[in-house]
């Protein structure tokens, strides 16, 4: 490769690294600045991993003129692949136990689609348990 295209790389490897710290950054100083969970949880998510994948495109691209058998663009693009998979999960999840243990202020939500489910699980659970307290008194007269 030509010295011109490597030195052009080295730029574009060099404005995705500061880009990606600085989007690193920005979520480091929202999960300190946001004032509830659900904020907090955006922040850790989206520009997080945003963020990331700009610093490991900015190492991709400079490792292309220097390929070395050890360690490989092949490994960023897994690191990648597996930030994408296990963040949104990770955030539903933190989501769910932030709502369950009341941690959630309600006033900030515009439409809660899982106190809906909630109440019909609770519902469902309180007939299961009552329907088992019949069966235990019929099986209690017939003994």
């Amino acid at each position: 490769m030509s010295d011109t295209f490597v030195q052009a790389l080295d730029w574009i490897a060099v404005l995705c690294l500061l880009a990606g710290a600085l989007l690193t950054l920005v979520a480091g100083i929202g999960l300190v600045r946001f004032p509830d969970l659900l904020s907090r949880m955006h922040t850790a998510a989206k520009p997080q991993v945003l963020g990331l994948l700009l610093v490991l495109v900015g190492l991709a691209i400079r490792l292309i003129p220097v390929e070395t058998n050890v360690f490989n663009v092949g490994t960023l693009a897994l690191v990648g692949l597996f930030q994408i998979v296990t963040i949104p999960v990770a955030g539903h999840i933190a989501a769910r136990v932030g709502y369950r243990s009341g941690r959630i202020q309600h006033d900030l939500l515009v439409e809660d689609a899982l106190a809906d489910r909630i109440a019909e699980k609770e519902r469902a659970q309180e007939e299961a348990e009552r329907q088992e307290e019949r069966e235990q008194e019929r099986a209690e007269r017939t003994e």
